[in-house]
């Protein structure tokens, strides 16, 4: 008798976990800060107050293409009225006692605690992450910051505040860990704080950021525009102390342009290609258990690693220990579950910042394929964690492709999505060159058994920190961050550095930096 078949059992349908919904977080912000928002709109912050101003575009979540609030874009002339106010408050708050400036930081940071999941459920909507990644980027600036209040004294032993205001532009990735956390730093070493909205992303979880602090009596700016409109005033500004950039090369490249000329001290943290060698190799467990924690967030980070370079004799052990990694990578709607009660899911990543983005890598994928790439894995959304009937279009699955070609920008470029390259090489010369191939990067790792050989190659390779065998990261609290080459220009951060950068000190201090007339580490 032949065997009866079964239909496979379908899986069940999600639905959005009750309470997450971008209304319910919206409603949530006009309680907790009415002062900041509007039933259409959010408000812009500056000269102390709250401001109706601005023309707001529409904007849609990443997460499903659904409409969210849209930043209130300034025009060039209000931004320059921004800028003035900010030095008026810069002059009061600089005399400031230190300790009153530590409690009313203080103070925020409590304010940021109260509504940690607030602030973590708007990041969700507005720039993708995924909970666990989402709640991490609330606690690393709320505790940064914290370590920041606790040691500060010392830190500003014979220093003082700035001429002017910190002037912040910064990318959409990690709106709090990174410009939350700054902006909160520069206040507590005695600087007013101007910051720009990033264009594609965390508009309210900064305005509400920003709300909770400007209560404390903090001296916060926040305007939202484009560059062409507010980088006359947010950056050659000469009410401007400091100009602090997170971003790609070539906006970085025309604020570096500016602020040389202008003799600005500033902070411009810059992509590049981090790279992961391998070289006489054979810990392929730890490789295979770290791979997954390279996707986080989709390698939507300055410190992602998008490229392996690989001993060439090793590729067949290399590809047993990568690919059912990468097999495992979970992705899908950052809110959806089964069953009402059920935790939110524990993605690696969910949207890129748009479909524009999902669109643009894709068809670099399909065009280095075009020229001679070899496509080792092409992830599908098809067992993603997705609602039925939603909007996909942000979505990549994970990509690996061996051998980009010299044309592509997947071969010289952060490609900022969930898409990893592999370079072969046979000898170290090839190794390093590989390595290096975007003049300079923030992080890099070699995978490598003899301690030695990492002694000897580690130097070579133009990147701020390599780890050994384990991914390098921004880091938090004391430790600092930078980058070789057009990775970084101007003033290193971290630990003391982070205050040393937004204060004046000694006549003639040298600060550790890439600058224009000095290269000095710390």
């Amino acid at each position: 008798m032949a065997p009866t078949l079964t239909a496979p059992t379908p899986a069940p349908a999600l639905a959005l976990k009750p309470g997450t919904a971008w209304q319910d977080a919206w409603h949530r912000c006009l309680t907790t800060a009415p002062e900041a928002f509007r039933h259409d709109r959010v408000l812009n912050l500056w000269a102390a107050g709250w401001k109706h101003d601005g023309n707001p575009l529409p904007a849609t979540s990443p997460v499903d293409g659904s409409p969210i609030a849209g930043p209130p874009r300034l025009d060039a002339g209000t931004a320059q009225q921004a800028v003035r106010a900010s030095l008026d408050q810069h002059r009061a708050w600089r005399h400031v006692p230190v300790a009153e400036r530590r409690a009313r930081v203080s103070a925020a940071l409590d304010a940021l605690t109260e509504h940690r999941e607030l602030l973590a459920l708007l990041l969700v909507w507005e720039i993708g992450k995924p909970w666990r990644l989402a709640q991490a980027d609330v606690d690393r600036a709320i505790d940064g910051v914290r370590w920041y209040v606790d040691g500060i004294e010392p830190m500003l032993t014979g220093r003082s505040p700035l001429a002017g205001p910190v002037s912040n532009i910064a990318s959409w990735n990690y709106p709090m860990s990174v410009l939350v956390h700054a902006m909160l730093v520069q206040a507590l070493a005695g600087n007013a704080v101007i910051a720009k909205t990033p264009t594609d992303g965390g508009l309210a979880c900064l305005t509400l950021a920003s709300a909770l602090a400007a209560r404390e009596g903090l001296p916060i700016t926040l305007v939202s525009g484009s560059g062409g409109q507010l980088s006359e005033a947010l950056v050659r500004s000469p009410e401007i102390g400091c100009v602090s950039f997170v971003g790609g090369r070539d906006t970085g490249a025309g604020i570096a342009t500016a602020v040389a000329d202008l003799g600005k001290r500033h902070i411009l943290e810059q992509e590049g290609l981090n790279t992961w060698g391998i070289w006489n190799h054979s810990d392929w467990e730890a490789l295979t258990a770290v791979v997954p924690k390279l996707f986080d967030y989709g390698k939507q980070r300055c410190t992602a690693y998008p490229r392996f370079v690989v001993q060439r004799e090793l590729f067949a052990d290399f590809l047993a220990a990568y690919l059912p990694a990468v097999r495992s990578i979970r992705t899908g709607h950052p809110l959806a579950v089964e069953n009402p009660s059920d935790p939110l899911p524990a993605l690696d990543f969910g949207p890129l910042i748009n479909a524009a983005k999902a669109k643009e890598l894709d068809d670099q994928v399909n065009e280095a394929i075009g020229r001679g790439a070899v496509p080792l894995h092409r992830g599908t959304l098809d067992e993603g964690a997705f609602l039925p009937g939603q909007d996909t279009s942000a979505y990549l699955p994970p990509v690996t492709l061996l051998g980009p070609p010299p044309s592509s920008p997947l071969h010289h470029a952060e490609p900022f999505g969930p898409v990893d390259t592999i370079v072969l090489v046979d000898t170290e010369a090839e190794l390093l060159a590989a390595m290096n191939a975007s003049n300079g990067a923030l992080v890099a790792t070699l995978s490598t058994d003899d301690p030695q050989t990492f002694d000897r190659l580690a130097p070579q390779i133009r990147a701020f920190k390599t780890g050994h065998g384990k991914p390098r990261s921004r880091g938090d609290r004391d430790e600092l961050f930078g980058g070789f080459g057009a990775s970084w220009r101007g003033a290193f951060v971290g630990g003391e550095l982070l205050v040393r950068a937004v204060t004046d000190g000694p006549a003639g201090e040298r600060l550790p930096g890439n600058f224009p007339d000095h290269h000095l580490m710390p």
